[in-house]
């Protein structure tokens, strides 16, 4: 541990949580540089050229590559440490970059973003685990929304200098962000969590009241006592050495793992607060922001603008989520907050359908624009971080890695699929039936998180993990 131990434990939890958001907020620069690079690249003299079926490649391919860092991040995170897994989605992050400036052609471009979406990937899955596991209950969920806080300020930097500087540039200031955030990695402690499952408990503890104080032993003694249960029960399911028996038993481990409540509850509630993200109009705002100011306000909008003052939108309003995470609890939040999204998706649904057949009794590029604000409002204090806060909250010690991975699957399936199939969707039934659309995802997946979601606001990770299992962690000693 390379901070010295007369840092107030907030502060440190500040500092470690910065080095898994400034990581986070890669995922923004990704997805905002859609809306950057597309335009340039588009210009009469960019050296590469797209048409609208290369373009929505490059927009949509990250998807894929999210599958791909989905797959791998469990392994090491489970193996090798958060630590080391949270170093080398650095890595992975700097070369997606690199691929980036070294583009000559749109093959390469979308191999290279295909490599950024295997960073977004790891992260996805990594990110809440490790924030969720380095911070304390009454602050954990502040510090989860710094994810969702990073990745907007990752949107608004990237949006910001496409405005004032071709793409190459936009990649190379990337990637000193990148190499700042190392540092800061390589300084960070390994997980307490992660320590306790390896058996190493001394460590675990020290680790713990380094990054907690001395305020939470309660706590610290339940994870030290599930992870010896959750690795008797391991150990006792693979314990043979003839491989047949072993994959037989694995096997026989699986199947008992995915019937367990505190494994299925979890991942099937993060699989429609997943797809209620990505159905919520943020990769429209975030990726397509011209398509939407065009058929909101008019083409005669001042784009520019409006990019800047919703990206800026976009962070004020992940800032009073972090006023509101503290205070409010889980369920009423993501209630109040995707309840004003549904509400906007119909808005704009109808508002277009009325602008298009020309029967508003008033029309205003004001109105358009008060609409598309509340309708970023609504997804930056509601969905988007919720999903980051729960992620980090619900899923059981042990099996975080696997549980996040499924969930980042679906995760990435909704990425990969939502932004493919904008302008498909727009070109056959309309911008008003796209969001249309979007609000019967939205409503169904509402409904469906309101039945099956806990409150887990103020409470221990065991003490969620115990609302899903139906009882207590019973330890033999």
């Amino acid at each position: 541990m390379a901070l010295n131990t007369w840092i107030s434990p907030f502060l440190i939890q500040c500092f470690v949580t910065a080095g898994v958001s400034i990581n986070m907020s890669g995922m923004g620069m990704v997805m905002g540089f859609t809306a950057v690079l597309l335009p340039q690249l588009r210009s009469p003299d960019s050296p590469l050229q797209v048409d609208d079926s290369s373009g929505s490649w490059i927009a949509a391919v990250p998807g894929f590559g999210i599958i791909v860092g989905n797959f791998i991040i469990p392994s090491i995170m489970s193996k090798y440490g958060r630590k080391i897994a949270n170093f080398v989605s650095v890595v992975s992050c700097i070369i997606g970059w690199v691929c980036i400036v070294l583009s000559k052609s749109v093959n390469v471009m979308i191999v290279a973003r295909f490599l950024q979406g295997v960073q977004i990937g790891m992260m996805t899955t990594l990110g809440p685990v490790l924030i969720g596991e380095y911070t304390s209950p009454k602050s954990r969920g502040m510090f989860l929304m710094t994810i969702s806080v990073t990745i907007s300020i990752g949107v608004f930097v990237i949006h910001t200098m496409g405005i004032y500087v071709n793409w190459q540039v936009s990649a190379y200031v990337c990637i000193g962000i990148a190499v700042v955030d190392m540092i800061i990695v390589i300084l960070s402690p390994e997980s307490p969590s992660w320590l306790a499952e390896q058996g190493r408990h001394e460590e675990s503890k020290n680790v713990f009241r380094y990054l907690r104080g001395d305020k939470e032993e309660d706590e610290l003694e339940k994870i030290i006592a599930a992870s010896i249960v959750n690795k008797k029960q391991k150990e006792d399911n693979i314990a043979h050495d003839n491989f047949g028996i072993k994959m037989k038993n694995r096997i026989r481990y699986m199947k008992e793992t995915v019937q367990k409540r505190e494994f299925y509850l979890p991942v099937l509630i993060m699989l429609h607060v997943f797809t209620i993200v990505h159905w919520s109009g943020i990769n429209m705002l975030t990726s397509y922001i011209n398509e939407l100011t065009d058929n909101v306000m008019g083409s005669q909008s001042n784009f520019d603008v409006i990019v800047i003052t919703l990206d800026i939108l976009r962070i004020l309003s992940n800032m009073i989520g972090l006023v509101l995470v503290k205070k409010v609890r889980r369920r009423l939040l993501i209630f109040i907050t995707i309840g004003i999204n549904l509400a906007t998706l119909l808005l704009i649904a109808g508002y277009t359908f009325a602008k298009q057949k020309d029967i508003l009794p008033y029309d205003n590029p004001y109105i358009g624009m008060f609409v598309i604000y509340l309708h970023m409002f609504s997804i930056a204090t509601g969905a988007l971080p919720m999903a980051y806060v729960l992620a980090g909250e619900i899923f059981p010690l042990q099996y975080k890695g696997l549980c996040g991975g499924i969930s980042t699957f679906t995760m990435s399936m909704n990425l990969f699929i939502n932004t493919k199939t904008i302008t498909i969707l727009c070109n056959t039934i309309g911008f008003s039936g796209t969001y249309l659309l979007y609000s019967g995802v939205v409503a169904y997946c509402l409904t469906m998180v309101g039945i099956l979601l806990p409150e887990t606001k103020d409470r221990t990770l065991l003490e969620i993990e115990e609302e899903f299992r139906g009882k207590r962690i019973i330890v033999n000693c």
